[in-house]
């Protein structure tokens, strides 16, 4: 008699074999590594991300109910249902590429397919700066707010390669801390060996099954953590972090939509005005204000595709209800290459933060090797 064991591989097996079949299409693009995402925009017209620049393809499947069929199968393998009173999918593949789907009426064109491909490879910090997306003074310096425990926000557009850059930055994070990642949808994968995954679920269509991203971050608090990673930050659970920050839970990492650091700040506070604890924008405000420290903004360049960090910002506050910020780094652009690469240095403005001193006071100070002008390193002295 086959194990309940036994049973899933089978069924992993089915399902993974239907799958390349119903998108059979779409196949070249599963298998191929420069390809980041896939996008149907009907049965007849199919586009994919490449180095970061949008390509037109001739790929095509048969009709849409090909393609609709398709939909199905992900939604069957995945327990969930998707028809026209539940017109829209999210779903993960078994290689861990993130499918989201629309179907008519809602989608007026046809049936729309996106598909997020999960990268088997992880950027680190190394990685950006060979790239040219960090300088050296800059990976140091974020390297050391995180062993500071520094409150860190990535802030970007979308397909900007916030969660990319969230990765590459938890490496920093001490091996010896317990990490809690917390994510809509799982894509995080931190070296270290101490950390546990949450993933939120969508329930069935009663709701039953359901988990928030804010009712499994409240769980975490109870999980003894050192640090919580937060995927994206896009609702109500913005208030529960903010004050978990502010009481005692620092040196937490998580990623905004946002096209500023400002703009990063107004968002948390929106997104904090929408938990059902009913505060005054005021008290939203200082509390964001006082929980973040530092936000790296991240920017896609249309000319080609590059991504780069363009600035870090540390949080100094308030001052007449005004979030006030000073830049630390800023990206300027230096030139073409003669690939068409943009070339840009992420230099350092001048600025120290705010907490200069903290690498000095926590012995840090022989990690100090290029970030030096940004931090006071010399003991005290006595008046």
């Amino acid at each position: 008699m086959a194990t309940s064991l036994e049973q899933n591989l089978s069924r992993e097996k089915i399902f993974a074999a239907s799958l390349e079949f119903f998108l059979d299409p779409i196949k070249p693009f599963l298998q191929d590594d420069t390809v980041t995402e896939i996008m149907v925009n009907g049965h007849d017209e199919i586009y994919v991300e490449r180095r970061g620049q949008l390509e037109e393809t001739s790929a095509r499947f048969e009709s849409a109910d090909t393609l609709l069929s398709a939909v199905h199968n992900i939604a069957q393998y995945v327990g969930r249902e998707i028809d026209e009173m539940r017109p829209v999918l999210d779903a993960r593949l078994p290689n861990g590429s993130r499918v989201h789907a629309v179907i008519p009426p809602s989608a007026r064109r046809g049936t729309y397919l996106t598909i997020r491909k999960f990268s088997k490879e992880r950027l680190t910090l190394e990685d950006l700066l060979e790239f040219g997306s960090l300088s050296e003074p800059s990976k140091e310096f974020l390297e050391l707010c995180i062993r500071l425990r520094k409150n860190i926000i990535v802030s970007g557009g979308t397909g900007t390669g916030k969660t990319s850059l969230l990765n590459a930055l938890s490496k920093a994070i001490p091996d010896e801390e317990r990490v809690v990642v917390i994510e809509d949808s799982s894509e995080l994968k931190l070296s270290q060996k101490h950390c546990l995954y949450l993933e939120a679920q969508q329930g069935d269509t009663k709701g039953r099954g359901k988990l928030t991203i804010r009712q499994l971050f409240v769980a975490s608090l109870r999980m003894r953590p050192d640090r919580i990673l937060v995927g994206e930050v896009r609702g109500g659970e913005a208030l529960d972090m903010i004050q978990s920050m502010l009481s005692g839970h620092s040196g937490s990492l998580t990623t905004v939509h946002a096209n500023s650091a400002r703009d990063a700040l107004i968002r948390l506070e929106t997104l904090s005005l929408m938990s059902d604890v009913s505060i005054p924008i005021y008290v939203a405000r200082a509390q964001v204000a006082s929980a973040i420290d530092l936000i790296v903004q991240i920017a896609r360049f249309s000319e080609d595709g590059s991504r780069k960090i363009v600035a870090i910002s540390e949080v100094q506050g308030l001052r007449e209800n005004e979030y006030q910020l000073q830049d630390l780094f800023v990206s300027r652009r230096t030139g073409v290459s003669r690939t068409g690469k943009v070339i840009t240095e992420l230099e350092h403005v001048g600025n120290q933060p705010t907490f200069a001193r903290e690498a000095f006071e926590h012995g840090l100070e022989r990690m100090v090797h290029f970030s030096a002008p940004l931090w006071d390193l010399k003991p005290a002295t006595r008046s």
